[in-house]
């Protein structure tokens, strides 16, 4: 995978004493973060430096132990150009193709970054799911595993006293979800006066509408000196715009549009000209789905609860997960998934973003989905960090020309499903 790389040339603009606010015509304005000062050492515009080892990139010791402990051998071609700009300081944004270890780029960049002496929280790193915030704090405990770094989960549905526990107590990183987070700042709990890193994961939905407000009010609470990285599998041009608001002069580690579609999943489509039939179908298909374990996408959580009562009246063994569930639900569904006694999860977009489950190489896409960008994300869940997966779209007639207009977005060509599927699995 080639990556396409620059280094931004806008100039560092004064933060403003209290940060600030809303522009006369309405829209968010953000002071700009200076992050790190370009060096000498730094790569010319137009290019990127490649490391080809994590040994090459001159990590802590104990940070490599970690690595390697866990499962970890080589950078992925986003690791090899993306952490060492970020532990260098820089302002970055990394772009790169859903389950090629974008969650690895920034947990192996805050670990290196984070003062081990000091026990203040020194990097906040912020994803819109309550799932993906979890899992990576997970991976930050496990990368970590020698360096005694404090991470904590911070997200709604769960206790908000045991929040404010752990942070009264000190932590190093706090992973959590922007709604959450913003309420412990604002009551006092959560402290950035010493943060020095701000990751924004999933950035493209981040700075959506639904969570840009949310995103601000934090950001307001950020001292003006806090490196941002900002991180997604899709950035489309509006996203990338906003954040020249907010990053002054970042490194891009940036794929081309044609390059998204996922290497090493192999894309198919069943006509079902009516939405009537995709039942019958997915319950042709269920013998094949549970060769492996399979996620299957719903556009909508009333869709997920009726098409899992069909599935369990037709006597087949699935679950399901959706944002109407309470947490203790999600992560019930979530633990019974991920220890494979659940081989079939029925889901909506809840489920789209960085959840890896490496068991995982069969999507359905049930409904297409509504927004070009969500299909990388969903179909990622399967062929994670270069292993093989299947992607299968459901079409009914009205449904061609969303189909087509994927295949012409991502450059790609999506095949009938061929009759012999399993083998592809």
């Amino acid at each position: 995978m080639a990556a396409a790389a620059s280094a931004g040339s806008s100039s560092t603009a004064a933060a403003r004493a209290g940060g600030d606010d809303e522009r006369a015509d309405g829209a968010i304005s953000f002071r700009r973060s200076a992050g790190a000062a370009a060096s000498a050492a730094s790569p010319k515009p137009g290019s990127v430096a490649v490391f080809k080892s994590f040994e090459d990139m001159r990590l802590d010791k104990d940070l490599l132990r970690g690595i390697y402990a866990y499962g970890f051998e080589k950078p992925s071609a986003i690791q090899q150009r993306a952490i060492v700009p970020i532990v260098s300081g820089r302002n970055v944004i990394a772009q790169s193709q859903s389950g090629t270890g974008k969650t690895g780029v920034f947990s192996i960049s805050v670990l290196q970054r984070v003062r081990r002496e000091s026990p203040e929280l020194q990097a906040l790193v912020l994803s819109p799911t309550r799932e993906l915030a979890d899992q990576s704090q997970k991976v930050m405990m496990a990368l970590g595993d020698f360096m005694s770094v404090t991470c904590h989960s911070c997200i709604g549905g769960k206790s908000v006293r045991d929040d404010i526990r752990a942070l009264e107590s000190g932590v190093q990183v706090v992973s959590g979800t922007p709604g959450r987070v913003f309420d412990m700042i604002r009551r006092g709990h959560l402290s950035t006066r010493s943060l020095s890193m701000l990751v924004l994961d999933e950035a493209d939905e981040l700075l959506s509408r639904g969570f840009k407000e949310q995103i601000y009010d934090i950001y307001r609470h950020v001292p003006p000196t806090t490196q941002v990285v900002v991180v997604s599998a899709t950035l489309p041009k509006e996203v990338l715009d906003m954040t020249s608001r907010f990053m002054a002069e970042p490194v891009r580690v940036l794929v081309k549009r044609d390059e998204l579609t996922l290497e090493g999943i192999k894309q198919f489509f069943v006509a079902v000209e009516k939405e009537e039939w995709k039942f019958e179908t997915l319950c042709d298909l269920y013998d094949t789905l549970t060769v492996t374990q399979a996620v299957i996408f719903c556009n909508t959580r009333n869709k997920v609860d009726w098409l899992t009562a069909k599935m369990r009246e037709a006597g087949f063994t699935v679950s399901a997960m959706h944002g109407s569930m309470t947490q203790k639900e999600r992560d019930a569904v979530m633990a019974e998934f991920r220890s494979g006694a659940s081989r079939v999860l029925i889901t909506t977009d809840v489920w789209g973003r960085g959840i890896d489950v490496q068991q995982v190489s069969l999507v359905i896409n049930y409904d297409l989905p509504t927004s070009r960008e969500f299909y990388i994300h969903r179909i990622g869940r399967s062929g994670r960090f270069g292993r093989k997966g299947v992607a299968i779209n459901f079409v009914t007639d009205e449904d061609v020309p969303i189909l087509r207009d994927i295949e012409q977005f991502y450059s790609t060509v999506i095949d009938e499903m061929p009759m012999s599927i399993a083998d592809a699995l």
